[in-house]
């Protein structure tokens, strides 16, 4: 069998396993639905140098490959460039790196030198090494962590925050140091595409800080409103968060933020109706991938178009908002204006557990802070 072959069936291993196991690999496995649609948006060359410091099984890294395949005919430096030196990861949990390394391996990628950290936690420290993209999903849950052993010799995990000095604030909250993280790695003008959860676009006190600094050194251009029940991790409400970093300048980079809502009257399950590439066709198309900003055209108006999944928002309403909140509504949930509108039982249901395994999260984690304290 050829390369492609044999890593498009280890994928599939890797998908079947993330679905069917309670544990195993699916905290670490993002859809791959919704990574083609990432990935179309940036648009890897065949030049770039991509990133993923939170690598999993390594999709991000793959997709970004597969892209650059499709789209360039290269030449033979460009071609060793993709076998070795285009993808680079960090892992901090060894088992699923090695699931990386192998699924790279599979897939025509060089394993010497080795493109993944492995147990590495890349928040520890800046590499030193700068990227022109960076793809990643952090895992989800709010509090970072180090592994420590205690006096009785167990290991066990203590919520830290990390002090470094090209960080713009010290936080406990994991994808809060992620979105830092990544700005460090870039290159300037580099892109960034990164999943968040909820919490990073409104959360008060370092997340205000994080967001007014990313808002002003980087061009934050675009946020993806993702539907819930899409994750293999229950509980999930999450956004896809797109910027460029850019040099030193006195004036902030940002000059609208482009919203897309696919979350809002949008209902999945990772069963019965799962997210397909099509159900993102609309988003990359308004995106317009490969072209300035400044072409994009709004599908949502208040007269006009009430129902418009597309708006986009200045800077300067953006940053006088309470906190520097960019978590922004502007349609109406249909389910909450007449109960015929609720979706099917079984996926009202799942939404309710979602809602519930969040804010049970929410309370371990202070719980487990007052404990601290």
């Amino acid at each position: 069998m050829q390369a492609d072959t044999k890593g498009d069936i280890y994928e599939g291993l890797l998908e079947k396993s993330a679905r069917e196991s309670p544990k195993g690999a699916r905290q670490y496995f993002t859809p791959r639905e919704l990574i083609k649609a990432i990935v179309d948006c940036v648009e890897p060359t065949p030049d770039d140098t991509v990133c993923d410091p939170a690598c999993g099984t390594g999709g991000f890294l793959l997709e970004a490959i597969n892209f650059v395949i499709d789209h360039y005919d290269m030449d033979k430096d460009q071609k060793r460039h993709l076998k070795s030196g285009f993808v680079r990861g960090w892992e901090l949990v060894p088992n699923t790196a090695r699931l990386c390394v192998m699924n790279l391996f599979l897939h025509g990628v060089d394993g010497d030198p080795c493109p993944i950290e492995a147990g590495a936690d890349s928040l520890a420290g800046d590499p030193g090494e700068r990227f022109s993209l960076i793809l990643a999903n952090p895992p989800f849950g709010k509090n970072s962590s180090i592994a420590i052993v205690n006096e009785e010799g167990d290991l066990e995990k203590e919520s830290t925050g990390y002090e470094r000095q090209d960080f713009w604030t010290s936080t406990k909250n994991k994808q809060l140091n992620f979105v830092q993280h990544n700005k460090t790695l870039l290159k300037v003008d580099g892109r960034c595409a990164v999943v968040v959860p909820d919490n990073v676009l409104f959360e008060g006190g370092a997340g205000e800080t994080v967001r007014t600094n990313l808002l002003k050194q980087c061009d934050v251009h675009t946020l993806l409103r993702l539907p819930t029940g899409i994750f293999y991790a229950q509980g999930v409400k999450a956004n896809v968060l797109f910027f460029e970093n850019k040099p030193a300048q006195e004036n902030p980079w940002t000059k609208k933020l482009w919203v897309y809502d696919l979350r809002t009257n949008m209902h999945f399950t990772l069963k019965n109706k799962t997210l397909k590439r099509s159900d993102l066709d609309e988003f990359v198309k308004l995106y317009k991938p490969g072209e300035p900003t400044a072409k994009r055209r709004q599908t949502w108006s208040e007269d006009k178009n009430p129902d418009g999944r597309w708006p986009s928002f200045d800077y300067e309403e953006l940053i006088k908002r309470d906190k520097v909140n960019l978590d922004t509504f502007w349609l109406k949930d249909d389910s909450l204006e007449d109960s015929e509108n609720l979706p099917e039982p079984g996926i009202l249901a799942q939404e309710i557990a979602d809602d519930l395994q969040t804010a049970l999260e929410q309370f371990a984690s202070i719980a487990s802070e007052l404990g601290e304290s």
